[in-house]
């Protein structure tokens, strides 16, 4: 992908945007590229938000990330009105903004990644192959398919994820959110990677994979809370 040059924050895209609407569409877009650099999206499917007060910056119907610069900045309130740029919110806007009535998420990713969107395609939930099942809140669910961009999506994605911060979209793909952009993007990938290790265990002939019982599970999610460095 080509490198945008970002200005001084002085463009015309910004002249609206308070310093730090300027620095988080900054990060949205590093996070964007990621995603395509990982090998979660393909083209402009898939979209990242983030939030910055009760404004909702995020990625832009069916513009390639690397071609995303300042100007191109797109904010909308809790409400879905357009409060930042004139490029036209991602499609998937009504899931984004229903995760932020809900939970208290800084950022969301959504992604079209290929192993979690082949395993929404053959079982309800994700079987529980490893522990870091515990890090998105417990055993991975599937939302029923519905039509991308719908309420209807957005309503099986939030029950989907009640008690979870990512779940997988039936023929479609994952959601997942987190504090940070960071964070929303790392669950997103170990969501992916889950799903890989899945399949391919899955596929050795004659055998099973084994599974963690929920018991071990909570062990795992409680040693999880204090995994990392402190302060």
């Amino acid at each position: 992908m080509t490198e945008q040059r970002w200005g001084d924050g002085h463009e015309a895209g910004l002249r609206d945007a308070g310093e730090q609407e300027a620095r988080a569409w900054r990060d949205l877009v590093a996070t964007a590229r990621r995603t395509v650099a990982n090998g979660l999206v393909v083209g402009t499917s898939g979209n990242v938000s983030v939030r910055v007060g009760d404004t909702v910056l995020v990625t832009p119907s069916g513009v390639p990330y690397d071609r995303l610069t300042p100007d191109d900045i797109t904010g909308v309130g809790l409400d879905g009105r357009q409060v930042l740029g004139t490029l036209v919110p991602t499609s998937e806007l009504p899931m984004h903004l229903a995760v932020y009535r809900t939970t208290d998420a800084g950022a969301v990713v959504h992604t079209h990644a290929v192993h979690a969107t082949a395993v929404s395609t053959l079982v309800p939930e994700l079987p529980l192959v490893h522990y870091m099942a515990g890090a998105l809140g417990g055993p991975v669910r599937v939302a029923p398919y519905a039509t991308y961009g719908t309420e209807e999506l957005a309503e099986n994605m939030l029950r989907a994820l009640a008690g979870r911060s990512g779940c997988l979209l039936q023929n479609h793909g994952t959601i997942t959110y987190g504090a940070t952009l960071d964070q929303a993007f790392d669950r997103t990938a170990q969501l992916e990677w889950m799903c890989r290790l899945w399949l391919t265990a899955s596929s050795v002939p004659g055998l099973t994979p084994s599974l963690l019982s929920p018991e071990q599970l909570a062990e795992a999610q409680e040693r999880l809370r204090g995994y990392g460095q402190r302060p």
